[in-house]
């Protein structure tokens, strides 16, 4: 099956279970509106792909991880929109679910995304109940404290912020998740592709303040600058165009290189370099030629 057919099935999977019965009945809408239509996916994307690549020897594990990234990437991003961070009217090319459905809705909403994420981990992998605690561990550590999704958002509180320390805690961290839970849904050693998800994460980051400095934001379906609105650090101001299209490229090159090697460490690499063309902004494209 199609990469991107599994992950829309076993969301779409997911979020019946969450509004089963259709009520309480904006929730139940707020919810579908969270998840669908999505963006591209990358991080369920990566996390299926590590697994395919180490055997897939139990996919519906496979499955409740990449559902699991992908429902709390989702959570991460009606959090990030709401007035109190970015007071962004625009996520997906749609209206942010706040403003669709009201902050307290949105707010709710997002709680429900986080809590559906372990559950269905919990539902989904009965058949293989040992790997049930390591992959709660390994994507809980990706979205909490010290070094998590919420971690980065709340460095954006500090007077002082660590470029490399914030953008780890921001993006990098789910992309570690999604790689070392594909690995355990795998059942082999999650560590083996820990320097995966390390360097596509830092390499997403910086790509997306290339996209914020530079993109338009119909190609981005968001707004831009928002990292000179709100004063946040970002790898173009510190390193300048020039240097952080270099970085995304030697970044992109270190995962590439970090991939263990197994039976389908080739189509990873191709999965890789493929995403990586689609990163940088169309405007730039002739620049990180």
């Amino acid at each position: 099956m199609d990469l991107q057919k599994r992950i829309e099935r076993n969301l779409e999977r997911a979020v019946t279970y969450a509004t089963a019965g259709g009520n309480p009945s904006i929730m139940c809408e707020a919810l579908k509106y969270a998840v669908f239509p999505g963006g591209a996916r990358i991080r369920p994307r990566l996390c299926l792909a590590v697994a395919l690549a180490a055997g897939d020897n139990a996919p519906s594990a496979s499955d409740a991880a990449a559902t699991a990234i992908e429902l709390l990437h989702c959570a991460s991003l009606v959090h990030d929109d709401l007035p109190c961070f970015d007071n962004a009217d625009i996520r997906r090319g749609k209206p942010s679910l706040h403003t669709a459905f009201g902050e307290t809705t949105a707010v709710l909403a997002g709680d429900a995304l986080i809590v559906l994420a372990f559950e269905t981990i919990a539902r989904e992998c009965l058949a293989t109940p040992d790997r049930i605690g390591p992959l709660i561990g390994v994507i809980s550590r990706a979205v909490g404290m010290p070094h998590g999704i919420i971690a980065g958002q709340a460095w954006e509180a500090e007077d002082k912020i660590d470029l490399k320390v914030y953008h780890r805690a921001k993006t990098s961290s789910l992309f570690i998740g999604a790689t070392t839970a594909g690995a355990i849904a795998a059942g082999v050693d999650p560590q083996n592709w820990y320097r995966l998800g390390e360097a596509l994460g830092d390499a997403f980051q910086v790509a997306d303040d290339l996209r914020d400095c530079a993109a338009d934001p119909d190609e981005i379906g968001k707004p831009c600058g928002q990292d000179a609105a709100h004063d946040r650090p970002n790898a173009v101001r510190e390193l300048g165009l020039g240097g952080a299209i270099q970085r995304l490229q030697d970044l992109v090159g270190e995962a590439a290189a970090s991939i263990p090697d197994c039976h389908g460490s080739d189509m990873l690499k191709q999965l890789i370099l493929g995403e990586a063309k689609r990163l940088v902004p169309k405007n730039l494209a002739t620049v990180a030629a």
